[in-house]
């Protein structure tokens, strides 16, 4: 009888399969490497700052959005003034 020994590539747990049958004999997870509060302490303020900045990028272009908005608004209704004499012409029916 063939076993064969496969690790996953998704969560690197360690499987032996029986050749012939193809199930599962066994399943080991990886052992997981646990570290000090300390450590995890540090990654969460990492974190919490990478998410203030990405919060504060996004608020400046919201703001930065709304101008862009008014502009092209205004620009919109300058050439509909202008355009207003003509008729409309859907582009779809230009064929």
């Amino acid at each position: 009888m063939e076993r064969l020994t496969v690790i996953c590539p998704c969560c690197e747990a360690t499987l032996t399969i029986d050749g012939q049958t193809g199930s599962i004999l066994s399943h080991a997870e990886k052992k997981k490497i646990l570290g000090s509060f300390d450590d995890l302490k540090g990654e969460l303020g990492k974190q919490k700052e990478i998410r203030d900045s990405l919060f504060n990028q996004e608020m400046s272009s919201m703001k930065d959005r709304e101008r862009l908005l008014e502009e092209k608004f205004k620009e919109a209704m300058k050439r509909a003034d202008v355009d207003k004499d003509k008729p409309f012409r859907n582009p779809l029916d230009m064929d």
